[in-house]
């Protein structure tokens, strides 16, 4: 073999194997992104219609948050929020519309503490979806049960439901287990103890 067919096979071999190792790098962005993200990878997708630009975006969000000061609240504060919470909740059996007004404002509180940034929904969504995708949709679902009720649109039973979503946001912010709703801010004077 002569010197110019020996660089064009070596030419093309270090293109296969860098075609080859940009197919497996994004198969792993992929596979890391969806296991993250979760049902959010999906709601991604089919939002956008395109696989890469859904990725592109999730990776932009765990950029962004990255940058951002995010901390777990002090055991005080935790308990301080779960007492609200449960003075929410009491408050529900005798004025659902305003207990889920409070619900939505203590959230907002928790995540302000916890140094996410407030303000626009959909960035506050964005946001949260990085460290907490499991309950996002929670969060969604509260919101348009929040916006029905504005409307004077939302039934007690939607009330309630948007309480439910409210509360899996509230539990997972406080980044306690939430074995029993009720207990919400407890555990963290347990474990103070």
């Amino acid at each position: 073999m002569d010197q110019n067919t020996i660089m064009i096979v070596v030419a093309i071999v270090v293109v296969i194997a860098a075609a080859l190792g940009w197919l497996a790098w994004s198969r792993q962005r992929s596979t890391r992104l969806r296991d993250r993200f979760g049902d959010e990878y999906h709601r991604e997708v089919s939002r956008t219609g395109n696989v890469s630009q859904a990725e592109a975006e999730l990776a932009a969000r765990e950029r962004r948050v990255a940058k951002l000061h995010i901390r777990p609240l002090s055991h005080e504060d935790a308990a301080r929020y779960g007492q609200s919470w449960r003075a929410i909740q009491t408050r529900f059996v005798d004025d659902p519309r305003a207990a889920v007004s409070e619900a939505d404002r203590v959230v907002g509180e928790v995540m302000h503490a916890r140094g996410y940034p407030v303000g626009d929904f959909e960035q506050q969504v964005a946001d949260i979806s990085v460290d907490h995708p499991d309950v996002v949709i929670n969060y969604r679902a509260a919101r348009e049960i929040a916006a029905l009720h504005a409307r004077g649109q939302a039934s007690t039973e939607d009330l309630r439901q948007a309480m439910v979503h409210y509360r899996a946001l509230f539990a997972d912010l406080l980044e306690i287990d939430d074995a029993h709703p009720a207990d919400v801010g407890r555990e963290h004077v347990r474990r103070e103890r």
